[in-house]
Parts: structure tokens; sequence; C-alpha cells
């Protein structure tokens, strides 16, 4: 009778249990499918609409078949390695660690290609702005003085000024094409260049003298973020040296006497340890790169 009512009990813990879990997928049943659909469809339309930005053309099949190559393929290739060796549990772990990373290194990558290309087009924004000045004091127009800038500015900020000519060639008012401008590379002094050109073309002013403010505070924006980096790099490289130096030490005492790590990745008490160990390192390099990367 015991037997009975405790099988009972675990079953309405289970049906309990089980109605929970339905109430609660059913209330937030939209948001998972919008992530599951970013975390799958919508990386790839995500890497794609930065790929147009870095002006790097990949046909989506294409980059259909990288991310599966760095995931699934990855994934694969680390457990039949680790299989060939005779270590199958640590395969399938590490095989699944890395397809999960696999499948957000492209994305990571991408950022990385974005970020830079916005530094190197702020970098240039001194000497574009002070050519724009130039043509437009020596009287061309607007259109004319950024056909300037795309003739004898190098890349990337050629290009996204010749985006801008293009696209008023096709009929798109001057002042949306600074405003889609600002919309790809969305950055402080950017939006500063774009509402300075759209209100002085509205309301009149002199756009050259506008410009010349605009480069001296650039200017000593670039000039102080250069200091910053300067001052920071010295934690920067702390903080790698601090991230690396677990790895270097476990290298260096499994040198010494092997026997003494083996069971970290032989024995899953062993693994757990190690993986809580690189997780925490992991957080640590995170932590220490966040409080030395200052924006300006």
């Amino acid at each position: 009778m015991s037997v009975f009512i405790s099988l009972i009990g675990f079953k309405g813990l289970i049906l309990f249990v089980g109605g929970m879990v339905f109430a609660l997928s059913y209330k937030y049943s939209i948001n998972m499918f919008e992530w599951v659909e970013q975390q799958t469809y919508g990386t790839r339309s995500y890497i794609m609409e930065k790929l147009e930005f870095l002006f790097i053309e990949i046909p989506q099949d294409k980059l259909t078949y990288i991310l599966l190559a760095s995931s699934v393929g990855l994934g694969c290739f680390i457990f039949l390695l680790f299989g060939i060796l005779g270590f199958w549990i640590l395969g399938i772990i590490f095989g699944i660690i890395c397809a999960f990373l696999g499948f957000k290194a492209p994305r990571m990558i991408v950022d990385f290609l974005v970020e830079k290309r916005i530094k190197a087009y702020s970098l240039q924004m001194v000497d574009a702005l002070q050519l724009l000045s130039n043509g437009i004091r020596a009287g061309l127009s607007v259109p004319q003085a950024i056909g300037m800038i795309v003739d004898e500015m190098p890349p990337p900020i050629s290009q996204e000024f010749n985006i801008i000519l293009q696209q008023n060639r096709i009929g798109v008012p001057l002042e949306e094409c600074f405003e889609n401008l600002a919309k790809r590379v969305p950055t402080e002094d950017n939006d500063m260049f774009v509402s300075s050109v759209n209100i002085l073309r509205e309301t009149g002013g002199n756009l050259a003298e506008t410009f010349d403010t605009i480069v001296d505070v650039i200017r000593e924006r670039v000039r102080l973020q250069q200091k910053v980096d300067t001052y920071t790099a010295q934690g920067m490289f702390q903080g790698m040296v601090i991230g690396a130096m677990p790895y270097a030490l476990g290298f260096i005492y499994y040198l010494q006497d092997p026997a003494s790590m083996t069971p970290l990745f032989t024995t899953v008490i062993g693994f757990i340890l190690l993986s809580f160990a690189v997780i925490f390192d992991l957080v640590g390099i995170y932590v220490i790169m966040k409080i030395v990367k200052i924006k300006i």
C-alpha cells in the first residue's frame, strides 16, 4: 500500500513538473522561437549583413557551409580525434564544446573586423573633413567635395562616401544619404558630422567653419583615446599574462610529473575541476579586459 501511495506521489510530481514546464514553454514560446531563430538563421543573416558592410562578398549557401563546417565539422573532428586516442567521453564533451565555440567564432570574428573598420574610419575622418572643408571653400558643392574624398582618400572612408554619392545619383535626398551613413557607421563623431550637415543644409550656415570645428573636436578625441590606449596597454598585457599563467604552470607540472596531471584528463572529477578552472579563468580575463577598456 505504501509503495502504491509513493508511486502515485511520484507520478503526481512528474505530472506537476511536466505541467509547469509546458505552461512556461507555452507562455514564452514566442521568445523561445525568436531565440532559436536568432541562433540559427539569425546568425547567418547577421554575418551576411556585416560582410556587406565590410565589402566582402560570400554567397549565402557557402556561408551556411562554412558555419556548419566550423561547428558540426569541428565538433565531429574533435570527437573522432579523442576517440582514436581512446577517450570517448572526453571526445563527446570536447566535441560539443568545440562545436559551440566553432558556431560562435565566425560572429565574433566578423564583429572584430567591423570594429577594426569603424576604428579605421574614425581615424580617417580628420583628413576627410579637412578635405571636405577645403573643397567647399574652393566653391564646390557638397556632392563634388564628397567626390574628392572618394577619389583621394583610401578605404574605408572612400567606400562609405562613395555609397553616399551612389545613393544620391539614383534620387535619394542627400540628407537621407547622410543619415544612412550614420546608421552604417554608428560613432559619436559620425553622428555629430551628419547632424551638423543636415541642420546647416536646412537652416543655412558656413559648412566649412563647422567642419573645421568638428575636425578640432575629433582630433582632440583621437589624441585622448590614443593616450588612454597607451595607459591601458599594460593592464591588457597583465590580463593576458594572468590568463595564460594557469596553462603554462599546468604544462610545466605535466613535464615534471605526468602521473600527477593525468587524472585531470582521464577521470570525471578531474575533468569537472578542469572545466571549472577554465571557465573561471575565461571569466577573469573577460572582467580584466572590460576594466581596462575605457571608452572616450
